[in-house]
């Protein structure tokens, strides 16, 4: 009759133990909704962080960017207003040949010659200097848009530590 009693309070030791331990696994199955949003704005704020970063990167590059379009257009300038300063003197120089030897001479024919090519010149480095231009504006446009997301995700970054902080609090 001992043993027979303890073993019935052995199985109910166990049965009621199994019983705490099951109704602790069901209430930690899932976790309650404050914690739910607890991660949620977390992972919000890891993902506010990565874009930050892309962001910054993004008009870092665009900078980069427009700093060496300008490089390229301020060089496209020196090398037109050198060909036009060389415009100038060959245009000068063929009126001086042609008063001095005449309108055929060899003299002014090869100042013609060289009036023609320093104009190709500029004219090619002004197209070089157009183009350099629209580079940059658009290079400005793209760098004024990633400062505007960034902006865009600090703002998010704050809201969402500002959540995070609240739900932290329990309120």
């Amino acid at each position: 009759m001992k043993a027979e009693l303890i073993v019935r309070r052995g199985v109910f030791a166990v049965a009621f133990a199994g019983l705490l331990a099951g109704g602790a696994y069901a209430q930690s199955q899932g976790p309650t909704p404050q914690q739910q949003d607890i991660q949620n704005d977390r992972k919000d704020l890891r993902n506010d962080k990565k874009d930050l970063a892309k962001d910054r990167v993004d008009r870092n590059a665009d900078q980069r960017d427009i700093n060496h379009d300008r490089k390229d257009l301020n060089k496209d300038r020196v090398d037109r207003n050198q060909d036009q300063r060389d415009i100038n003197h060959d245009k000068a120089q063929l009126a001086r040949d042609d008063k001095q030897y005449g309108v055929n001479s060899a003299q002014a024919q090869a100042d013609r010659k060289d009036l023609h090519a320093d104009r190709v010149d500029r004219n090619k480095d002004q197209k070089d200097i157009n183009h350099d231009r629209t580079d940059l504006n658009k290079d400005r446009v793209d760098r004024n848009k990633d400062q505007r997301d960034i902006n865009h995700d600090k703002k998010n970054l704050h809201k969402d530590r500002k959540d995070l902080r609240h739900d932290k609090r329990g309120h």
